[in-house]
């Protein structure tokens, strides 16, 4: 079983006639509903809204298969993020985070709700800004106890916070504890890595950390899968009607991790340890196809495991 911490939050997405469109997502629900999507059993622990919006958020996540932690629904409002898209279909947000639904629990009852059979935690996102990285930690620290492998999506968003150093150093933390993280290149900007090479970032990442698999995508360029031994990358196709961009990233982390929950690879670190060439390259595929679908749709909706199967034996 996966489970999951971090935010679920309505998109009001700009239309191309200026009205706004409300869509369900936040990085780690969209995540969420993505492995559920894939095949893969999750669940979501953070509490959702007893508003319209957390209703449908239940609705969303128990109808594709997503366990709740907990069913007791919070009194705060569900979060909010306006975003607008510019002329290539790229989100910039305005967020709405204050006394909220998913923030709305401690990390005692995060741990609390701990399945069983936990075999990983995975978080990131807006979970990780200054306020809540302490709780962050604290659960991830019991998962690893749990012998749990955890993954980060880093997914920043430094225009959601006043401090942003702390919020990197908080976000580097976390990190350094992870086993698995993906980043992005408007990431590795905000962490001060923009101009790494690859292997000056697996140098950088994997020193002093428990890190085992470092994912990382570049826009429409290509993405790349690295770890201590081995660097595979794969370049993005070029030729896909892009609807808009929203997901996408969360879509490509859940692929990833439903390909190697699927090929038995997270039953330890050192099945993480011994990732080869070729596994590499086909979960890279398969992470890229999971994305590419998700942008010829309208908002995050998260394809399939035989859709992204289909899609990647294309690539």
């Amino acid at each position: 079983m996966i489970a999951t911490i971090g935010e679920a939050l309505v998109d009001l997405i700009e239309q191309p006639d200026g009205r706004f469109q409300a869509c369900l997502g936040g990085s780690v629900c969209n995540f969420t509903l993505g492995l559920a999507r894939q095949g893969v059993a999750t669940t979501y622990l953070n509490p959702l809204s007893r508003d319209k919006f957390g209703r449908k958020f239940y609705s969303l996540l128990t109808e594709n298969g997503v366990s709740l932690g907990t069913d007791a629904p919070s009194a705060r409002p569900t979060s909010l993020a306006v975003v607008s898209l510019d002329a290539q279909g790229s989100p910039t947000y305005a967020f709405h985070r204050e006394a909220v639904a998913d923030r709305d629990i401690s990390a005692a009852s995060l741990i609390a709700h701990f399945p069983k059979n936990l075999e990983l935690l995975h978080t990131g996102g807006l979970a990780l800004v200054p306020d809540d990285v302490e709780k962050i930690l604290t659960a991830i620290s019991e998962a690893k106890k749990r012998e749990a492998i955890v993954s980060i999506d880093a997914n920043l968003r430094p225009l959601v916070v006043p401090n942003r150093d702390d919020y990197v150093d908080g976000v580097k933390r976390a990190i350094a504890t992870a086993h698995i993280v993906k980043v992005s290149d408007e990431d590795l900007e905000v962490l001060g890595f923009g101009t790494a090479t690859l292997t000056e970032l697996a140098d950088t990442l994997f020193h002093a950390s428990s890190l085992q698999l470092i994912a990382l995508t570049r826009g429409a360029q290509v993405a790349a899968l690295l770890t201590r031994t081995h660097q595979v990358e794969l370049p993005v196709p070029d030729n896909l009607t892009v609807v808009d961009t929203v997901g996408a990233g969360d879509c490509f982390h859940a692929g990833l991790i439903a390909y190697l929950a699927r090929s038995g690879k997270l039953t330890s670190v050192q099945e993480l340890e011994r990732l080869d060439q070729q596994f590499l390259r086909h979960g890279l595929r398969h992470a890229i196809a999971a994305a590419s679908i998700n942008i010829t749709r309208v908002g995050c909706d998260p394809a399939t495991w035989d859709e992204t199967l289909q899609f990647s034996g294309r690539l």
